[in-house]
């Protein structure tokens, strides 16, 4: 699968707003957006033209990609999933990606952004129910709990991270031991769990045309 290797900062730029992609480093002054607020390229000071709506349907699919560290073809999986389950099909496509285990390291904690999560989750250093698992797109059910190896609590970047999640806050869904370093699946994701400014349905009217 292809993976973004270059500056994250610039991502945030060119969607205008933060996405919260370097973990601590954007809760300060050293933020790259917050320094730097105009989009990249060397015509980025120039004022933002309006966009058309095909251009704001485009720019909330990339928005959305960004933040969750997903590639473009297992993103169309999620909303064709996401079509063919019952309810809203933009709620459930949101669903769906917070219930990924990479999602759910970083929400519980255990990781200070998406990606270190990720890399996490492939380096074996989680257990559900007390099975290790090393996929980061495993989807998490009501009930799982989310174990940090005995092996790997004290890795720096994880206990440094569980130190600073107070900041960043738990969603309801999820009941975080600290002490314990686990976590429990309470119950499916609600959409007002999701705090950032996410307009799921310009999604769907993308992949719907």
């Amino acid at each position: 699968m292809a993976r973004y290797i270059g500056a994250v900062c610039r991502l945030c730029r060119r969607e205008d707003m933060k996405l919260f992609l370097k973990g601590e480093r954007c809760y300060t002054d050293k933020c790259g957006y917050e320094r730097r607020s105009y989009p990249p390229g060397q015509h980025g000071q120039t004022r933002r033209k309006k966009r058309s709506d095909y251009g704001e349907q485009l720019r909330e699919k990339q928005k959305v990609k960004r933040i969750y560290g997903i590639a473009e073809r297992q993103f169309r999986g999620y909303y064709h999933r996401a079509t063919r389950m019952r309810g809203v099909a933009g709620e459930n496509l949101i669903q769906l990606l917070e219930r990924r285990l990479d999602n759910v390291v970083y929400r519980m904690g255990f990781s200070s952004d998406h990606a270190e999560a990720r890399q996490l989750v492939r380096h074996g250093h989680f257990a559900i129910n007390g099975k290790r698992v090393d996929i980061p797109s495993y989807l998490v059910r009501p009930g799982d709990v989310v174990t940090v190896k005995e092996s790997s609590r004290t890795i720096a970047r994880i206990s440094e991270a569980l130190a600073a999640v107070d900041r960043r806050g738990v969603p309801q869904w999820i009941d975080l031991d600290k002490d314990g370093f686990k976590g429990q699946v309470k119950q499916m994701p609600a959409r007002e769990d999701v705090t950032l400014p996410i307009r799921e349905q310009l999604i769907i009217e993308l992949y719907s045309k």
